[in-house]
């Protein structure tokens, strides 16, 4: 069985900004992904990450914002998104949520 694509949402704003959501569900959790999800949340504004949370190999649950990068404790799909959805409403504004 192959990863399979549970969630893929994109959004462009008249102003540049870009809002992505992808998640796939693994056939098997592992070490790294436990939860069994793969997955890029993204939001930036003329090729500039605003704030993105991803799961590549090798690195495991983190978030982004701006050049910095920080540990993310993954609680749920939920939490995820509202968390990144809470993000991108102080770093970009209320209307790309």
């Amino acid at each position: 069985m192959q990863a399979q694509m549970i969630l893929s949402t994109k959004d462009v704003w008249p102003d540049g900004a870009v809002v992505q959501m992808v998640v796939w569900r693994l056939p098997q959790p592992s070490a790294e992904r436990p939860h069994g999800l793969k997955y890029r949340l993204y939001c930036g504004r003329h090729d500039r990450c605003l704030v993105r949370y991803d799961n590549e190999r090798g690195k495991g649950d983190h978030r982004h914002e701006g050049e910095t990068e920080t540990p993310y404790h993954f609680k749920s799909l939920l939490g995820l998104i509202e968390d990144f959805r809470e993000d991108v409403r102080r770093l970009a504004g209320e209307n790309y949520v």
